[in-house]
């Protein structure tokens, strides 16, 4: 694929996010990575180049877009991603190519994958990124921001992705509109949903929606606009 096709696939999930013109080459060498790797580790369904750009690095990059723009300003700005059951790296690789200050941590259990996610650091040039192969229970850690994509067990994982988010900070998940109602069962007390379910271009019903961790009382729940 030639590098000027993916800045232009991407566009409509970036909204107001600048992806400086290394990111974009960061891009390309991912992409080449995930073929490559692909032939013998099933990281991912999606085997046309231009799909895995808009459904895999563009969903992830509309996940930068709702936490930057929808989160509200209050408090310090994050420092750490976490991302549970990483697979192939999303969406945390690409919301760290969008968000480079943040410290990044992959949460991946299987190990061939884990491999990878150490070949996409490498091959990339990541700095400030750790991968952790093991369960996520187990990684004895906290994030400003926890990420949770396509995994497996979503009713068993999605607890576990919480107990990892900081005081005060974000779960950010990305699934399908049907998942919604349980994640509202399982997210309810000591959290407020900071923003309504966003749409994710050109996707099946997919969408983001984004929590964060409070004691105190929120605003009323915001989630069922727009589901």
């Amino acid at each position: 694929m030639e590098n000027a096709r993916i800045p232009e696939l991407l566009k409509p999930f970036t909204g107001g996010i600048e992806l400086s013109p290394r990111a974009f080459d960061q891009f390309q060498l991912y992409l080449e990575l995930l073929l490559r790797w692909n032939t013998r580790v099933n990281l991912t369904a999606v085997r046309d180049p231009e799909q895995i750009v808009t459904r895999h690095f563009g969903e992830s990059l509309f996940a930068a877009q709702v936490l930057t723009t929808h989160t509200g300003p209050e408090g310090a700005p994050p420092t750490s991603l976490a991302d549970v059951g990483s697979g192939a790296g999303f969406p945390g690789v690409p919301i760290r190519l969008a968000m480079p200050d943040l410290a990044l941590t992959l949460i991946e259990s299987q190990s061939k994958k884990a491999m990878f996610l150490r070949e996409v650091v490498r091959t990339l040039e990541l700095e400030n990124v750790q991968i952790f192969c093991g369960r996520a229970e187990r990684w004895g850690g906290t994030a400003d921001i926890v990420t949770l994509r396509a995994v497996e067990q979503f009713e068993r994982v999605l607890p576990i992705a919480a107990r990892l988010v900081a005081e005060n900070g974000k779960l950010c998940l990305l699934i399908g509109s049907g998942q919604l109602d349980t994640a509202r069962q399982i997210i309810s007390e000591g959290w407020r949903w900071c923003c309504a379910p966003s749409a994710v271009p050109d996707s099946n019903a997919r969408i983001v929606v984004v929590a964060q961790r409070s004691t105190e009382p929120g605003p009323p729940d915001r989630t069922e606009r727009n589901s």
